[in-house]
This record gives structure tokens, C-alpha cells and sequence, in this order.
């Protein structure tokens, strides 16, 4: 279809006007669904150092935190022994790449959760400790803890140190994460705050010297970006989800939600976001390039958003949830792949967040018509494939997380980012 002259970057929701009938979907269908996707990922992708360039992202490492998500649900429960030590099998071919490629690297370097080492430490420890491999999850979590000092100077990363693929947002991330796991802080949370407040005093340092219109601006390479992946709504859900941080800075608690506001601000009236501020100066986007991705646009910042509405429950932020899943309703069968950076599966995420922030089956269902596109014939003959196609980011692996969480939505969570 074209508009505009230009090809649209996503396929015609057939259901948006009620056109099509949807299936039934069979909880035992879909877990033998996801069992066929698991063992296509290992098939074409074994656990190889050579492939652990792109740490969780798009590497090796990323699939072994497939086969931990899958793990933790029920419905795999006869299996998880299994799925664990396949995991490890991926996380030890990680760790391997990182230390062939150890002593060329920064220290700095380190820090990254989704594209670094710091991200296969943590996925270490997690594995580790559910097979039951207490030293071992010991020694990793206490790498992981160790790099905490290296992010706290504020200008630790002269591209721009605060996003969340490489900067602090990330190394916040992967503590979380491994405090949710663990049940207790593996990170102190007295660095964390450190680490947060590094992030409050760059932001405000940026926006000053830019005369931003927002008390907090970050840029990474230069560019202003909005969305999660590299921008201020992904560096804003991780200051907002740090125990105790706001609370304690009653000024950083004014700032980050003024940013928010800001945000609200530059949504469209048909949800979306830029993907960063030079589209509010002088290079808006022609519709047909809308960029409705969990890295840039309305799926990824609505977990700001959402976690804003439960901090806060101020109902403007979660009418931008909803607006932010009616656009991806419309426009979020993505052409671009099945992943959850900028793929079907992480567009389609954003109705089970919707779901657990509502309880509305309105969500539920079409959550479960987004994964029954991913095996139409219309996306499998039109849609690209990723350059990483097994990958957690890109690829399938993380189709195979979205597919586990649609068959348990009540504890479904996009990769690291649980809000709830």
C-alpha cells in the first residue's frame, strides 16, 4: 500500500474495523508455537563466542535471557531445568567473547547493560543462581556491583552517558532487574541514588546550556532523543523506579515530572512521539514515516507514562497510554521484523501493559491478534528480515518472550523493563 507516493512501514491492521473473524487461541496451540520458535532460534543460532558481539541486544547473550524468560512461566514448568541450562550454555559463550575482547575495552566501556559486559554479568548471576550455582551467581553479581563507581562521574561517556542501551539508565536497569530476581538490593541502593543523581545533574546541566524548554534534556551523539532506547523517557522510567530516589530528592521528584509533562506536551493527536527534538524544530516526519517502535515513538514511552499514572495516578498520563496503544493498533504491525525493538512483538507489548495497568480484555485480545500476525501469511511473504533474525532485540528470541507473556499476561513484562 502506498501513501503519499511512499510505502508504509506497516501492514493494514486487518481486525481495525472489525473485517476479520480472530481465532481461537488455544493456550496448548501457542505454548507448542513458542516450543518450535525456541528450537528454530537454537537450530540456526548455537551458543558461539563468535556471535557474542551485541551483548543482550542482538549477541549471544540475549538468547540465553530467552530461554531464563521462558523459564519463569508455568507453562513451561516441566521444562525449566532444561531451559536453564540451555541459557547458561548461551551465557557462558557471552562471557567467553567478553573476555577475548576484554583488554582493548574502557573501563567506562563496562557500564553497558544491553550492548556490554554489564548485562552479561547480570544475566550470569540470574542464571547461575537458578541453577542453584550460589558461588558463582555470588562472583557475577559482585561484577556487576563493581562497576557502579565507574558511572557516577557525570561526563563518564563523551557521547553522552545517561540513555539506555550504553549509559547509566542501562546500568540502573540491570540493577533492578537483579534486585527484582534476587529479592534484594545486589547494587547498593545508596549508589544508586548516586548514579541517579549523576543523571539528574547532567540532564539539568544539558538543558541549561541548550536552553532547553524541559528542566531535563539529555542528548546522545548530539541528538536530543525522546524515546526509550536512547532518549529521556527510557532515562526517566529508571529514575522514577529506583527505590526511595525520588522521595528523597524532593527537587529531582519536581524536574523529572515537569520532563514529563514536556513529553505530554509533544504527543501527537494521534499518539505517537518524536523520536527527538530536532522533529519539533524543523524536521517533523511526513506521516508515512512515523517511527511507532519500542526504541523510538509512542511503544516505548508509554512504560513512562504508565509508571508515571502509578506513581502518580494523575489521569492525563494514562490517557496517553491509551492513546499511545490506539496508535499502535493502527499502525504497529510493523514490515521491519517480528522483534520487540522495532518489530511486531514489542508493538504488541504495549496492550499487555495496557492490560495490567486496566484489567480491560479489550487489550488481552488484541495483544493475541498481534502474535497471530506474526505467523500470517501476510507477514510471513511482506515483512523484512532483521539483520540479527534470532536475536532478543530484533529477531525471534524476542518474539518467543512476547509469545510467553501473551499466554500469561498477568506477569507479562516487556525484557527488563516490569513496571508494575
Amino acid at each position: 500500500m502506498m501513501e503519499q507516493g511512499r510505502p508504509k512501514r506497516y501492514f493494514l491492521n486487518p481486525w481495525l474495523h472489525g473485517h476479520q473473524e480472530t481465532g481461537d487461541f488455544n493456550q496448548d496451540n501457542w505454548v507448542g508455537k513458542t516450543t518450535e520458535l525456541i528450537n528454530l532460534v537454537t537450530t540456526k543460532l548455537p551458543p558461539s563466542a563468535r556471535d557474542g558481539d551485541g551483548g543482550l541486544y542482538v549477541g549471544t547473550g540475549g538468547i540465553g535471557y530467552m530461554f531464563y524468560h521462558v523459564s519463569e512461566s508455568p507453562l513451561f514448568a516441566s521444562d525449566k531445568e532444561q531451559l536453564i541450562q540451555k541459557g547458561l550454555e548461551y551465557v557462558k559463550a557471552a562471557i567467553v567473547f567478553n573476555s577475548q575482547n576484554d583488554a582493548p575495552m574502557k573501563q567506562s566501556d563496562k557500564c553497558a547493560f544491553l550492548l556490554g559486559p554489564a548485562g552479561i554479568y547480570a544475566l550470569a548471576a540470574v542464571l547461575h543462581n537458578a541453577a542453584g550455582n550460589i558461588s558463582e551467581a555470588q562472583h557475577f553479581c559482585q561484577l556487576y556491583k563493581s562497576l557502579s563507581s565507574l558511572c557516577i562521574p557525570v561526563d563518564f561517556l563523551p557521547c553522552g552517558g545517561d540513555e539506555l542501551l550504553v549509559g547509566r539508565a542501562g546500568y540502573l536497569c540491570g540493577a533492578l532487574w537483579l534486585h527484582k530476581v534476587f529479592g534484594t538490593p545486589i547494587v547498593p541502593i545508596p549508589e544508586l541514588h548516586k548514579v541517579c543523581q549523576s543523571i539528574i545533574t547532567s540532564g539539568r546541566n544539558y538543558a541549561q546550556r541548550t536552553k532547553s524548554q524541559s528542566p531535563l534534556m539529555f542528548a546522545y551523539y548530539s541528538t536530543e532523543y525522546l524515546g526509550a532506547a536512547h532518549g529521556v523517557s527510557g532515562i526517566l522510567q529508571m529514575l522514577m523506579s529506583v527505590p526511595g530516589f525520588l522521595q528523597s530528592d524532593p527537587s529531582a521528584e519536581r524536574d523529572v515530572r515537569v520532563t514529563i509533562d514536556y513529553l505530554l506536551g509533544v504527543q501527537s493527536l494521534d499518539g505517537n512521539f518524536p523520536a527527538a527534538t530536532d522533529e519539533l524544530r524543523y524536521k517533523s516526519r511526513r506521516p508515512e514515516d512515523d517511527l511507532v517502535h519500542w526504541c523510538h515513538g509512542a511503544p516505548g514511552v508509554v512504560y513512562l507514562m504508565a509508571k508515571a499514572y502509578i506513581l502518580w495516578q494523575e489521569e492525563s498520563y494514562l490517557q496517553s497510554c491509551i492513546r499511545c496503544a490506539d496508535l499502535v493498533w493502527e499502525k504497529g504491525l510493523l514490515k521491519k521484523g517480528p522483534g520487540i525493538c522495532h518489530g511486531v512483538a514489542g508493538n504488541g507489548y504495549v496492550f499487555l501493559i495496557l492490560y495490567r495497568l486496566t484489567q480491560n480484555q479489550m487489550y488481552l485480545q488484541k495483544a493475541q491478534q498481534f502474535a497471530q500476525f506474526i505467523f500470517s501469511d501476510e507477514f510471513q511473504a511482506g515483512s523484512r528480515s532483521p539483520d540479527t533474525p534470532f536475536s532478543l532485540f530484533e529477531g525471534l528470541a524476542g518474539t518467543v518472550c512476547y509469545l510467553s507473556d501473551v499466554l500469561q499476561p498477568t506477569r507479562a513484562a516487556f525484557p527488563f523493563m516490569d513496571i508494575f
